[in-house]
């Protein structure tokens, strides 16, 4: 058996270079990690809180067929900078336009999962004239109580515990019990895929810092104004969604004049991961449409 590597333990170089499959861009110095498939249109996809570009995997090949498909690393998860920073929707806003300065996308359709979600609402109604379309996957953004978990990690010294455990059991229950609804689909490789990063230094205390700002539901006044702008708008949602329950999500749909809803049977907090050949087909109708 191979020694456990700690948790936040990684170089950010030295792990990039064994493991990120993308390309690496200074941003206002500050370095971003995305992958770059297909051709024609531009879509960018946008992680949630938990994960990186890789959770993705089982979707971006299917859009990349039509579209030259972008799958970005927030600042402080997968192999972008791990510098302090003010993370949050502004910050996040920042990145996605600086990105699209700096790759010439004068105009992109932007998909989203949880946080990512919530950077698509808060980018788009300051950059309408950037977005084409917009799926939104379980998106945050609406007012929403935390889930037990994150209540627990939120606390002083019991979060640094939790995070800091080295063995995998906290992150595997994480993952099985806030995002993913069929745990077949759990496996050594999956979970290798969706947390390898965790492993680089600054890791746990970018997402400590996330979840105790508590920034993930506080969107209502700039969904309101995303509902009155002539935007076509996609939201898919799992079901069986215990992170932000369905019901948010249909309300999130009234808010939204005009947008339409997709409820996928059999899946949780990433119905992209959970019923990928569902969501591709429907995102590239969507887009297509």
């Amino acid at each position: 058996m191979s020694e456990f590597i700690p948790w936040n333990s990684q170089p950010l170089e030295e792990w990039t270079s064994k493991y990120a499959s993308g390309n690496i861009i200074d941003l206002d110095g500050l370095s971003t990690h995305y992958i770059e498939k297909g051709s024609g249109k531009p879509v960018i996809l946008i992680h949630g809180f938990f994960f990186d570009g890789n959770m993705w995997n089982k979707n971006i090949d299917a859009l990349a067929q039509k579209y030259k498909v972008y799958a970005i690393d927030l600042w402080g998860f997968g192999y972008s900078t791990r510098e302090p920073l003010d993370f949050g929707y502004p910050l996040y806003t920042k990145q996605l336009l600086i990105f699209m300065d700096a790759l010439d996308i004068q105009k992109a359709s932007l998909i989203g999962q949880s946080m990512g979600g919530g950077t698509i609402i808060n980018f788009t109604i300051a950059n309408r004239s950037r977005v084409d379309k917009i799926n939104l996957v379980d998106a945050a953004g609406m007012p929403n109580e935390l889930p037990l978990m994150g209540k627990i990690s939120n606390l002083p010294k019991i979060g640094e515990f939790m995070y800091g455990i080295n063995n995998n059991f906290m992150r595997r229950f994480t993952l099985g019990n806030n995002f993913l609804h069929n745990k077949h689909l759990i496996t050594e490789k999956l979970f290798e895929q969706v947390t390898r990063f965790h492993k680089i230094k600054g890791s746990s205390e970018a997402m400590l810092y996330i979840t105790r700002k508590q920034f993930f539901d506080t969107l209502l006044d700039e969904i309101t104004l995303l509902g009155s702008m002539d935007i076509p708008i996609l939201i898919t949602w799992g079901r069986n969604e215990t992170t932000i329950p369905l019901p948010i999500g249909e309300e999130l749909h009234r808010q939204l004049t005009g947008s339409r809803l997709e409820i996928f049977d059999q899946a949780g907090h990433c119905s992209n991961m959970d019923q990928p050949e569902r969501f591709n087909q429907l995102t590239l109708e969507f887009l297509s449409s």
